[in-house]
């Protein structure tokens, strides 16, 4: 039952039944007569159909209170209802008092429509209102957000207009930067071309005045051959010529010594990096191709200096014979080599040093690996080496050995070094002194327990080391072109 119940209130029966009621009520002056009909079997139809609910429900009803319960209502309520054929018991107000209060309701309810006509007119009329201020704010914003694009769009012109000029001086300032650069640099290189025309032209003015002190000699000599003089005065007069006549050796020594020490730096700058590339195609052990490298340097070093030696000698006894003149026999075989630098022989010197590296029992290194792979290296520091000893005082290497205490005045550590070690674990390049100071700094390996890798690497040199066939060496052709007669000696000496 009350489920039925439930479902009769969800349903608003009643409800729509008032409406429909109301809504005929309202029409009835205006549609038909046959509408009219139809209007009314409507609600009779309804009402069957709500009667009908009713009566389910009283039927629940009752046979939920059992076979006595409701009894007494049923009979004074239904049964009379049901026997005046669905004609209600007549109330106790009047015709006249019923159809008032229903005018009275009709009344306050025409009321009641008209107030909420009204005021939904005036809502209307309110919200009318606030769309028209609507649209007109949406209208101005519009204009708004339209002149902001334009603007926007000025703005983006000229932003662009102006990066772009900024772009084009920043591109004319850039060239102007390089021209200025590139002017510079041609001003610079003019400098040093200044400089050296002025070196030059010093150089020049000192071998002028050399020559004309010679020459003054010479005549004085010729004079004296043609008229003897006394002995003494001939003594007198040769002793003040030798300090005052410096040899050619002499006047160029600063600028061979500048000119030597930037070759050395370049010779690590350059020829060391292309060696170490080259070696690297074979020996992949970076430590041992810098050992060669070094290794290789340092032979090359003392190489040229035996063949300095030897060179000077033969240059010696080849000028005695002849010699005679202000300066010393030893400056004038300085001077020598120093105007005939080229007659040096470096291509023995490289087979030298060639066949001394390989029986060197520090290098290991794979059977078809030649070290006329670095002879561009051996070369160019044997002729550095060889020219440094004409110098005064002559350039050096440092004396280097592995596991030595690093010093920081002769060395700088390589870029894989241990920076707390104190030992130097091998050397990449030698340093170059002058006599006991250090002209350009070496560079050195240090690591912890270099010590014990170093007398390991003795323990294994011990062993008998296997070595190469060695390379051809050439003698000096004393008897080409090139060759020391006394002759080429006295006349290029004067």
């Amino acid at each position: 039952m009350a489920d039925t119940l439930r479902r009769l209130t969800n349903t608003s029966s009643f409800s729509v039944l008032q409406d429909k009621l109301e809504s005929w009520h309202k029409d009835y002056h205006v549609i038909s007569c046959d509408q009219n009909l139809n209007r009314c079997c409507e609600l009779i139809e309804l009402t069957a159909k709500i009667q009908g609910q009713l009566f389910a429900i009283l039927n629940l009803t009752a046979a939920e209170g059992g076979h006595y319960a409701g009894v007494e209502t049923l009979k004074t309520r239904l049964l009379p209802w049901l026997g005046t054929c669905f004609s209600m018991a007549k109330p106790s107000v009047t015709d006249d008092t019923s159809l008032q209060l229903i005018q009275q309701d009709s009344v306050e309810k025409d009321r009641r429509i008209r107030e909420l006509c009204a005021s939904h007119e005036n809502d209307m009329q309110k919200m009318e209102t606030q769309l028209c201020s609507s649209r007109l704010q949406l209208d101005s914003v519009r204009a708004e957000l339209v002149d902001a694009h334009k603007e926007l769009d000025e703005i983006k012109s000229k932003s662009a207009t102006t990066l772009l000029a900024t772009e084009d001086e920043i591109l004319q300032l850039k060239a102007d930067l390089r021209c200025a650069h590139e002017q510079v640099e041609i001003y610079k290189r003019k400098l040093d071309a200044l400089d050296d025309y002025e070196h030059q032209i010093r150089l020049l003015r000192d071998e002028v005045s050399y020559l004309s002190t010679e020459k003054a000699v010479l005549q004085d000599r010729l004079v004296r051959s043609r008229s003897p003089s006394p002995l003494p005065r001939l003594s007198s007069c040769s002793s003040p010529m030798r300090s005052e006549s410096p040899t050619r050796a002499q006047l160029t020594n600063s600028s061979r010594h500048a000119r030597l020490v930037s070759r050395f730096s370049d010779l690590y700058a350059v020829e060391r990096l292309e060696a170490q590339t080259l070696l690297r195609r074979y020996i992949a052990d970076l430590e041992m191709v810098q050992k060669i490298i070094f290794i290789a340097v340092v032979e090359s070093c003392k190489t040229a200096k035996l063949a300095y030696r030897q060179f000077k000698l033969r240059v010696k006894k080849t000028l005695s014979p002849s010699h005679y003149g202000p300066e010393s026999l030893e400056d004038a075989a300085v001077d020598y080599i120093v105007r005939n630098l080229d007659l040096y022989d470096v291509q023995d010197s490289v087979n030298t040093v060639i066949n001394t590296m390989n029986v060197n029992p520090r290098i290991s290194f794979p059977p078809e690996v030649d070290f006329v792979l670095i002879s561009t290296l051996i070369r160019e520091t044997c002729r550095v080496a060889f020219a440094m000893q004409t110098l005064e005082p002559p350039l050096d290497l440092a004396f280097a050995s592995d596991g030595e205490l690093y010093n920081d005045n002769k060395y700088r550590r390589s870029y894989d070094s241990e920076f707390a070690a104190p030992l130097v674990m091998y050397h990449v390049w030698p340093a170059l002194m002058e006599g006991n100071a250090v002209i350009v700094k070496g560079e050195a390996v240090t690591r912890r327990g270099a010590l014990w890798s170093r007398s390991r690497s003795q323990s294994r040199s011990s062993s008998p080391v296997r070595s190469r066939s060695l390379s051809p060496t050439r003698s000096l052709a004393f008897n080409s072109k090139r060759s020391l007669s006394p002759q080429r000696l006295t006349a290029s000496y004067l």
